[in-house]
């Protein structure tokens, strides 16, 4: 865009004659008939350079010069005086008031033009050579502020930025919090305590990190977060809009098949028997957003769907499996398959329906099987409407039946750790 100068006077002939001249140059103007006016203008939109008469009404022009050049914004713009004052004291104290020129009237039209674009190029060239001089400090700058966000960003995944700081780092704030529904997993090691107890801290340190990193990758993989490691245990989210309850059955099946891979090396860490985990999934509503003081605050999820998966979670040690979901997870996972019309199968088979520790309502929960891409235990899958026959049997309270069916179970599958579970449980009751 063309240069824009500001012309300054109380006589408006003078300006349209300043306004022809500049305009036939390619100049733009704007015009102001008062030295407030000026200020203002000059405030508002920041002009390339000021034509400023002297004699006015309201203020004189050295002290407008003055008033301009107290703003930061203008300190730099190229100030040239036009007046009919002609003494010496008038033109030095034109140059104590901070101004670039000084032109008497009349004023030779050809020299006023060959001195504002004088003052225009050196305007350009000093602006050019200052920023040549910030650039480096500005890209170091930019740099560090990069590279402070990336590591920033290992404490407080992206997932949870976007809704405690939607303008920035800068607008996080103690209490920003949304409501909304997630689906929540939750892994932890079994025995972790015995393991930590028979080796160094370093070294436990040094495998522990190496099986988050797997398991992290496959929450990534399916659109979750971490949301917090608690010692050995993992709490991830999943909120991909339609989808999230789908993506954390599916993480916890890659996160089993992970483990298969990790258990194989698990020599290099000096672990002699292989880790297992178990993992709670549950569906529902939770709030995601800051908690703690002023001076000291973290990013969380808390709700009932935290709490139901990590009930969850602990029932996996109880019913002797690995991955347990809730009812509300797999009927959310049954409803958007065949919403979005996905080819995709969930195998999983029921387990109980029990009332969770502290709620009051009975859920049904799920042991979770396998996939179209990977099945955990094939013969589980095989034995899948015999075992579920069974737990029929258990719901209606017809426990010789029901260990019948389990029995029956076992001979299909001598392995099935949860049949042999309910075994037991049924000849309790049987001889109660």
């Amino acid at each position: 865009m063309s240069p824009l100068i500001l012309l300054v006077d109380d006589d408006l002939t003078n300006l349209l004659l300043l306004e022809e001249l500049l305009g036939s140059e390619g100049y733009q103007t704007d015009s102001a008939t008062s030295a407030m006016e000026a200020l203002e203008k000059s405030g508002n939109r920041v002009p390339d350079l000021i034509l400023l008469d002297v004699m006015m009404p309201d203020m004189d022009g050295f002290e407008a010069c003055r008033r301009l050049r107290e703003n930061p914004q203008l300190q730099s713009v190229p100030i040239i005086f036009l007046t009919a004052l002609d003494d010496e004291a008038s033109q030095i104290q034109g140059l104590e008031s901070l101004a670039d020129a000084y032109f008497t009237k009349p004023i030779s039209s050809n020299l006023l033009l060959a001195k504002i674009s004088s003052l225009l190029q050196l305007q350009t060239i000093r602006e050019k050579q200052q920023a040549d001089k910030v650039k480096p400090q500005f890209d170091l700058a930019w740099s560090v502020n990069e590279e402070l966000v990336e590591k920033f960003r290992l404490f407080v995944p992206e997932q949870f930025l976007c809704r405690i700081a939607p303008q920035g780092v800068d607008s996080i704030r103690l209490g920003n919090a949304l409501e909304e529904e997630i689906t929540v997993l939750f892994c932890d090691i079994r025995g972790f305590t015995a393991l930590a107890e028979s080796q160094e801290a370093l070294a436990t340190y040094e495998w522990l990190n190496a099986f988050f990193s797997q398991m992290s990758e496959a929450i990534a993989a399916n659109y979750g977060f971490i949301d917090k490691y608690l010692g050995d245990a993992i709490m991830a989210v999943f909120d991909r809009p339609g989808s999230h309850p789908s993506d954390g059955i599916n993480a916890a099946l890659d996160m089993a098949y992970a483990l298969q891979n990790f258990n194989h090396n698990r020599q290099q860490f000096n672990l002699e028997h292989p880790l297992r985990i178990g993992i709670g999934i549950h569906t529902g509503k939770a709030v995601i957003g800051t908690i703690g003081s002023n001076s000291r605050m973290d990013s969380t999820v808390i709700g009932d769907a935290v709490n139901t998966a990590s009930r969850l979670e602990e029932l996996t040690k109880y019913y002797c499996c690995d991955i347990i979901v809730s009812e509300t997870a797999i009927d959310r996972v049954f409803q958007d398959f065949q919403h979005l019309s996905k080819a995709e199968n969930v195998y999983v088979r029921s387990l109980d329906r029990l009332v969770l520790r502290g709620k009051t309502n009975p859920i049904k929960i799920y042991e979770l099987l396998g996939n179209s891409r990977l099945i955990l235990n094939p013969m589980k899958l095989k034995t899948k409407a015999l075992f579920e026959a069974a737990i029929q049997f258990w719901l209606a309270e017809d426990f010789p039946q029901s260990l019948v069916s389990f029995e029956q179970v076992l001979q299909e599958n001598p392995q099935d750790a949860i049949a042999e579970f309910y075994v037991q449980r049924c000849r309790e009751q049987m001889y109660l």
